[in-house]
């Protein structure tokens, strides 16, 4: 796997992959991860650029969702121990 490249943004990390004719998008933010895997062949992206034109605001907006939820479920998981 090798990083191919990244796409800037103010509150978290975004890093592009390549490996097995995949891109791997991998989101990081707080100690949380989130990673997407698209193959070459499924979708229409074909390129990085693509790529970076594909993760816009919405998207990067539900990814942030997504985090908070993970955020609020460990924190309900380990609230009892804190």
């Amino acid at each position: 796997m090798r990083v191919i490249g990244e796409i800037p943004h103010a509150e978290m990390r975004i890093t592009i992959f390549y490996m097995n004719q995949k891109y791997l998008l991998k989101f990081e933010r707080n100690g949380f991860e989130q990673t997407y895997k698209l193959s070459e062949f499924d979708y229409i992206i074909k390129s990085v650029e693509e790529l970076k034109i594909a993760v816009n605001e919405v998207f990067v907006h539900k990814v942030n969702a997504i985090f908070i939820d993970m955020e609020k479920s460990l924190y309900e998981a380990m609230k009892d121990y804190l």
